[in-house]
Protein backbone atom coordinates (compact mmCIF):
# COMPACT_ATOMS: atom_id res chain seq x y z
CA UNK A 1 0.00 0.00 0.00
CA UNK A 2 2.82 2.40 0.54
CA UNK A 3 3.95 2.09 -2.77
CA UNK A 4 0.87 3.83 -3.85
CA UNK A 5 1.50 7.27 -1.63
CA UNK A 6 3.43 10.34 -2.62
CA UNK A 7 7.21 10.65 -1.57
CA UNK A 8 5.32 13.72 0.82
CA UNK A 9 3.12 11.76 2.78
CA UNK A 10 5.37 8.87 2.90
CA UNK A 11 8.09 10.92 4.26
CA UNK A 12 5.65 12.60 6.30
CA UNK A 13 4.15 9.28 7.93
CA UNK A 14 7.92 8.26 8.45
CA UNK A 15 8.69 11.58 10.56
CA UNK A 16 5.05 10.93 12.74
CA UNK A 17 6.23 7.37 13.23
CA UNK A 18 9.59 8.66 14.81
CA UNK A 19 8.23 11.81 16.63
CA UNK A 20 5.23 9.25 18.25
CA UNK A 21 8.22 6.49 18.97
CA UNK A 22 10.61 9.20 20.67
CA UNK A 23 7.82 10.49 22.78
CA UNK A 24 6.39 7.49 24.42
CA UNK A 25 10.30 6.46 25.23
CA UNK A 26 12.35 7.84 27.90
CA UNK A 27 15.43 5.66 27.31
CA UNK A 28 19.13 7.86 26.04
CA UNK A 29 22.35 6.46 25.33
CA UNK A 30 25.15 8.74 26.56
CA UNK A 31 28.78 8.24 24.78
CA UNK A 32 31.80 10.43 25.10
CA UNK A 33 29.24 13.24 26.60
CA UNK A 34 27.45 13.34 24.23
CA UNK A 35 23.15 11.84 24.36
CA UNK A 36 20.84 10.54 21.80
CA UNK A 37 17.86 9.24 22.13
CA UNK A 38 16.62 5.27 21.52
CA UNK A 39 13.83 4.35 19.59
CA UNK A 40 13.14 0.85 20.31
CA UNK A 41 15.19 -1.30 22.63
CA UNK A 42 15.44 -4.86 23.28
CA UNK A 43 17.16 -7.72 25.02
CA UNK A 44 20.02 -7.98 22.05
CA UNK A 45 20.16 -4.47 21.38
CA UNK A 46 18.60 -1.05 20.40
CA UNK A 47 17.47 0.89 17.32
CA UNK A 48 18.29 4.75 17.09
CA UNK A 49 16.71 7.31 14.34
CA UNK A 50 19.38 7.23 11.50
CA UNK A 51 19.54 10.17 10.55
CA UNK A 52 20.67 11.98 14.19
CA UNK A 53 22.78 8.59 15.54
CA UNK A 54 26.18 8.70 14.73
CA UNK A 55 27.82 4.99 13.97
CA UNK A 56 28.95 4.06 17.81
CA UNK A 57 31.10 2.06 18.58
CA UNK A 58 32.10 0.71 22.28
CA UNK A 59 31.51 1.36 25.54
CA UNK A 60 27.73 3.25 26.23
CA UNK A 61 25.63 3.87 28.88
CA UNK A 62 21.97 3.42 28.31
CA UNK A 63 19.50 5.77 30.73
CA UNK A 64 15.72 5.40 31.50
CA UNK A 65 15.50 9.04 32.09
CA UNK A 66 17.67 10.22 35.03
CA UNK A 67 18.00 6.37 36.02
CA UNK A 68 21.27 4.75 35.27
CA UNK A 69 19.99 1.34 33.85
CA UNK A 70 22.81 -0.31 31.54
CA UNK A 71 26.52 0.37 31.06
CA UNK A 72 26.68 -1.84 27.52
CA UNK A 73 29.57 -2.34 24.74
CA UNK A 74 28.46 -1.81 21.27
CA UNK A 75 28.24 -2.11 17.54
CA UNK A 76 26.49 -0.63 14.79
CA UNK A 77 24.66 -3.73 13.19
CA UNK A 78 22.81 -2.21 10.63
CA UNK A 79 20.46 0.30 8.91
CA UNK A 80 16.55 -0.56 8.34
CA UNK A 81 13.65 1.85 7.22
CA UNK A 82 15.60 5.45 8.62
CA UNK A 83 16.68 3.53 11.86
CA UNK A 84 20.27 2.77 12.81
CA UNK A 85 20.60 -0.88 14.80
CA UNK A 86 23.03 -1.48 17.48
CA UNK A 87 23.81 -4.79 18.81
CA UNK A 88 25.38 -5.46 22.44
CA UNK A 89 28.15 -7.63 22.90
CA UNK A 90 28.26 -6.81 26.77
CA UNK A 91 25.14 -5.39 28.53
CA UNK A 92 25.97 -5.37 32.46
CA UNK A 93 23.18 -4.19 34.90
CA UNK A 94 24.25 -0.25 36.48
CA UNK A 95 24.29 -0.80 40.24
CA UNK A 96 24.73 2.26 43.22
CA UNK A 97 26.86 0.27 45.30
CA UNK A 98 30.31 -2.13 44.92
CA UNK A 99 29.54 -6.04 44.82
CA UNK A 100 30.75 -7.75 48.28
CA UNK A 101 33.41 -9.97 48.17
CA UNK A 102 32.36 -11.91 50.76
CA UNK A 103 29.21 -14.32 51.48
CA UNK A 104 27.20 -12.46 54.37
CA UNK A 105 25.95 -15.27 57.48
CA UNK A 106 22.46 -14.38 57.51
CA UNK A 107 22.38 -15.18 61.31
CA UNK A 108 25.57 -13.24 62.18
CA UNK A 109 25.48 -10.08 64.59
CA UNK A 110 25.30 -6.85 62.90
CA UNK A 111 27.51 -5.66 65.87
CA UNK A 112 28.72 -6.86 68.65
CA UNK A 113 27.69 -4.40 72.11
CA UNK A 114 29.18 -5.17 75.43
CA UNK A 115 27.63 -4.34 78.91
Amino acid sequence: MSEFLPSEVREGLEKARKAALRKKNRLRVRAGGESYPVLRFWSRGFAMDADVAPHLRGLVDVYDGTRHLYQALIVASSQEEGELLFEFKRNTPAVDKAPLDFVRDPDAPVAYLTR
